[in-house]
């Protein structure tokens, strides 16, 4: 994984909001990949949820939150969003086993270049 350039004026807030929405459909995201990527050191993936968050708030309204699972492929769910969150998934034709792991995830896990 290439880590992205740190371009002038670019916070790592701004590149880890960058990096999310370059997702593709049917591809996943880790929170350490994103992190690693934008530049962050080893626990830089414990902020990634707060910026998105952030962002979202303040009008980014297109982060594939869905598209950004944990370490080996465990999904994040909460009643609230659960329905939606696998509509998203089976629409994108990503398959969730019975354990909340994304199936064949080394095949579509999304490297940045």
């Amino acid at each position: 994984m290439k880590i992205v350039t740190k371009e002038i004026g670019k916070t790592f807030s701004q590149r880890v909001v960058e990096l999310a929405l370059m997702i593709p459909k049917g591809r996943v995201s880790t929170y350490g990949h994103i992190a690693r990527a934008a530049g962050g050191g080893g626990q830089a993936a414990r902020s990634v949820t707060a910026i998105l968050g952030k962002a979202f708030h303040v009008g980014e309204k297109n982060i594939p939150f869905h598209r950004i699972v944990y370490a080996g492929g465990r999904v994040w769910t909460s009643d609230e969003y659960r329905a939606k969150r696998l509509k998203l998934y089976k629409d994108e034709g990503i398959k969730i086993d019975t354990k909340g792991y994304i199936k064949d995830f080394a095949d579509i896990l999304y490297e940045y270049k």
